[in-house]
Order: C-alpha cells, then structure tokens, then sequence
C-alpha cells in the first residue's frame, strides 16, 4: 500500500520531509570511552563466538554453491533451506505462524541486451550502446515497451519539494517526454549545510525518488546521468546493477504508472548531447543546485527505444524465526538481513556474484544473534529474525513485510539492521559509525553499549552516499518503526583511521557489487563481531523493559510512530 498526499501526489512521509541536518546532532564530540577489565573478558569471549560464527555462515552462503543468492533461483532454494535448518537447530519457532517464510510475489522484467537507445535531433544521430553507454530498463511487467520521438527536457535533479520551496519541474508540462536528471541533490553539490541536508544526501537524491518523481509528472523515459561522486559508486555497479533480470514486486495494474523507460547514461554521453542541443553541461549542472533553475528543452533531441522484455512470475520469499516472549508475546524486537545478492551472470571468467560481505556477512550475523538470544533465553518481549529477499531489487522483501506485516507495526519495539558488515575493514575500530547518525533513540541505547566496549559513536563516514535509504531498515522507518543500521567504523585500533578509510575506499570501488565480494578466511572479522554483541545488547536491554523508543524530534518519521503509538494505546 502506498499513501499519497491528496494535494501534491507526494508520500506523506516524503512531503513531511525537513531538513534532518539542522534538527539533529553534528558529528559527536570526543568521547573518553574505556571498557573496565571485567568488560574486556567478557567481551573478548563473546567476541570469539560470534566471530567463528560470522567466519562459518559467511563461508557457506558466500560460496560458488550458492551461485550468488539470487531470488527465484537454485541459490534461493539452498539459501531458504540452510537458514530454516539452522533457526530449528537453535530452537527456535517459526516467525510466520505455522511457516517459516513468508511468500513475496515477485515478476522478474529482463531486457534484451541489444536494445539501443536512440537519440536524433540536432544535427545528433545517436544509438547509445547497451552497458557501455547506458542502461536502459522498465518496471513495466509487459513484454514490448516502446517510447518514440520523446523529447528530452533537462530538470536539474528532479526535485519537487514543497516544504523546501524547491520545484525543478516548475509549470513545465514534461507529458509524454523524457526528463534528464541529475543524481544527488543540491546540498551534496553544493556542500552548502543550509541547503537540502548538505553532504547528507536526502531521499530526493535517490535514484528511486527520481524515476518516481518522473512518472508522477507523467513523463514517458527519464534518463539519470551518472557520476561517480554524486552517485558514490561507478559505471561498474550501475551496469552490473541494472542489466539482466529486474526484481519487482508483481503488480495488479503490470506498473502501467511507472515511466515506460529507465536509464542511465554516462556522463560523456550526457556532455555529447548537452553540447549538440546548444547547451553548456557544467553550467547548467550549477544552475541546477540553485532554486530558482528552470527546466531546459535540450533543443529538438528526441529518444526513441523499443524494449523486448522476458517475463517470469514466481514466488521468493522472507525467512523468520521467533524467540517469544515471556510476558509481552505480542511486542516484538525486529533484527533483519537480506539473503539476497545478485546471482550468476552470463559472460567469460568469474560471474558469480557472491556476495560475501553483501550480504552473507549480515545474514551470518542475524544466525550468529539467534545463538546468542536462544542460549540466553527469553526476555520479556519477542525477538523476530527476519531475512528478507529481493532488497538488491529495490528493497522488496522488507517492503512486502511492512505492507503485509505478520506482526503488528504499531508493536513493533525497533528494527535493527544489518547490511555489508565487514565493508572491507579488517579488525577492531574505535568509533561505531551510525547510518543516519542522530535520527532516533536508539541510538541512546547504542551509546552506552559502545562505551562499555570503550568505543565512541560517530557519523558513518560518507553519509552523501545516502546509505540510509538504500537498506531494508528504510521500509521500517517510513512507517514510522525506529530503525537502527550500523556499518564499519574506520578508526583501525591496529592502524589508524587513514588506513580504515583506505580499506573501505578499495572495497567500494573494487569488490562492491562485483564478483570479486567473495569470502576469505583471512578476514579479521572481530571488528564486526563486535558490532554484532552491541545489537545483542540493545536488543536485551529493549526486550527486558517496557521502553517505547521514538525518532528524535525533527525527522520525517516522527510522526509516522507518533500515530502507531496513539493505536496502541489502549
């Protein structure tokens, strides 16, 4: 279910949307965090558990066997399997009822590689090459998609944000045409702080919200330009991302309300048209990250591109299991971690894409939190353990949970995510770096579970990236559950925190969605047990206690909990 503003079409936790940066905290200030020595020996000892955990589950579901994890694929059926047989093995109950899974319809759109983009107009001839030159796609499940003779309008980043007084599109009819965008927003181009949320990237610089943003304008294409900052990953993963099978929820009206065409292009093509259409790129990408841009006809360029697509409909599915309450059975701790990565991938040399650190690393640590729960016993709350498929697709499997919850979301206590633990960054870290750093409570409750492991809290470290956004947490939180998502630290206890950010630099830009994610034995895996046992904590103190934890004042979810706590009133 998707709930829209009657006046302006937006999701009403998007038209909501203030600026987050200006009503939270900055970047913590130093911290004096030391563990006492009785701390240290426990910690230690729970460390080294949950690491030959983390080593052991990481191993299996990150192996060629397993073929990358895709949903509807053999890589499911092991996936599903294993983690069914290792739930029951822990004694565990099934999360769904009767059933350990819940069903997510989902319908797989692949694109013909040879499709061509074609771009004719001023004085431009122009098929762009599939891969190389872009990605084009639908989320229309239908096998023939066509859009001819669209004329391509430049809308800046795409933004309409009310509450900002921002409009990109203006009074500009764009019906029927195809909108060039920029990814990111103005605040990261800028790195103004007063602008959008500054380096902080915002849901308006998603690539989702600007494709969504296109069709409720009624656009037929949109094509996004990708750079590699704003985007905060290369051409690699775009192609990578976006060719072959596109995942999709299956949708009754087959997304007719969808842009019949999405796409990418590279920069250097976006400069090639820019110019032929009279226009000056750099120019107008600055004008655009001011609010009085208005939107520009590149001249009388023109797209026209035909889709042949294959479709299939199957079934995927969430995995879930419970430790149940002793006194509030109905009140539950959410921990989750999506199975998926995606798959194997036709061509010459290595195409399975395993997925080792995304994200079997964060499947290993939701089995690795299941031990420690069942082996301590139940508090007085439940504990769910959720894995959700299809979040490299968009997120889908958390989305059907959220839309079709088994239990309740007004009493759900919390999420707590785990996305890509290891990140690259072998060993122990100082700091506990914070998605969404000063959004909620919970971040209390981590505050003082870090310091009894002699750690700070700080802002992730590249929060324009807009991490926050891309995990299964974020379907938590736009209905308005607290959710909480770790990632590495980069401050190296060994190293220092240059040396931190070097390692998470080359697995971003060299393993990151890419074959090479693959598992190795010589990982230092103690820095993410760690991160690990503070969830443990968190969720103990949450599951033991009659807390009902809130977004800070502020955030766009706010209000989302404000309403589920008034329904749960009694």
């Amino acid at each position: 279910m998707r709930f829209h503003c009657l006046r302006t079409g937006l999701p009403i936790w998007l038209a909501a949307f203030t600026v987050l940066v200006a009503c939270s905290p900055s970047q913590p200030p130093p911290q004096e965090a030391t563990a006492s020595p009785v701390q240290t020996r426990v910690l230690d000892a729970q460390r080294g558990q949950v690491e030959a955990d983390l080593h052991a589950h990481t191993e299996v579901l990150g192996s060629d066997a397993f073929g990358g994890r895709a949903p509807g694929t053999p890589g499911e059926e092991l996936t599903v399997a294993y983690l069914i047989e290792q739930f029951e093995a822990l004694g565990l109950e099934s999360g769904n009822g009767e059933r350990w899974v819940q069903d997510v319809p989902i319908t797989s759109v692949t694109t013909d590689p040879a499709t061509v983009l074609s771009i004719r107009g001023a004085g431009v001839e122009r098929d762009l090459a599939y891969a190389e030159e872009m990605v084009v796609f639908t989320q229309r499940q239908l096998e023939q998609v066509a859009v001819a003779d669209s004329e391509l309008v430049f809308v800046g980043y795409g933004i309409t944000a009310p509450e900002r007084g921002w409009d990109d599109y203006g009074d500009l009819d764009v019906t029927g045409k195809t909108v060039v965008v920029l990814i990111n927003d103005p605040g990261f181009a800028t790195q103004d702080p007063a602008l959008f949320n500054g380096n902080t990237m915002t849901y308006y610089g998603r690539w989702t919200y600007k494709y969504e943003e296109a069709a409720r304008r009624g656009a037929a294409a949109a094509l996004i330009v990708h750079q590699t900052a704003p985007a905060a990953y290369g051409w690699d993963v775009v192609r990578n991302s976006w060719s072959g099978p596109q995942i999709g929820l299956t949708a009754d009206n087959q997304n007719l309300d969808q842009v019949a065409a999405q796409a990418w292009i590279t920069e250097s093509v976006a400069r090639e048209l820019f110019k032929a259409a009279g226009a000056d790129f750099d120019a107008l990408q600055a004008a655009a990250a001011t609010p009085d841009f208005e939107a520009l006809p590149l001249a009388d360029l023109r797209l026209s591109t035909r889709l042949s697509n294959t479709l299939s409909s199957t079934r995927s599915r969430n995995v879930m299991a419970r430790l149940p309450g002793t006194e509030f059975a109905g009140e539950h701790i959410v921990y989750s971690a999506h199975w998926d990565h995606l798959g194997t991938k036709q061509g010459e040399g290595d195409q399975i894409y395993n997925g080792a650190s995304d994200n079997a690393s964060g499947v290993a640590a939701l089995l690795a939190l299941a031990r420690l729960h069942s082996e301590a016993g139940a508090g007085q709350r439940s504990l769910l353990f959720l894995a959700v498929t299809a979040e490299e697709a968009g997120l889908l499997g958390a989305q059907w949970y959220v839309e079709n919850p088994p239990h309740a979301l007004e009493t759900t206590v919390a999420n707590l995510n785990m996305d890509n633990i290891y990140g690259g960054v072998d060993g122990r870290t100082r700091d506990v770096a914070v998605v969404g750093f000063g959004n909620s409570e919970l971040e209390n409750l981590l505050a003082v579970a870090a310091d009894r492991q002699g750690r700070v809290l700080v802002q992730e470290p590249n929060p324009e990236k807009g991490y926050y956004y891309r995990s299964d947490h974020f379907n938590f939180a736009r209905f308005g559950v607290p959710a909480l998502y770790l990632t590495r630290g980069v401050d190296s206890i060994e190293h220092g925190p240059e040396w931190g950010q070097r390692q998470l630099d080359n697995y971003v830009f060299n393993d990151y969605h890419k074959p090479s994610d693959e598992y190795s034995p010589d990982w230092d895996l103690s820095g993410a047990a760690e991160n690990v046992l503070l969830f443990h904590d968190i969720a103990t103190e949450l599951a033991a206690g009659r807390d009902w934890p809130n977004w800070n004042e502020g955030t766009e979810f706010k209000s989302a909990r404000d309403a589920s706590s008034a329904a749960r009133a009694p």
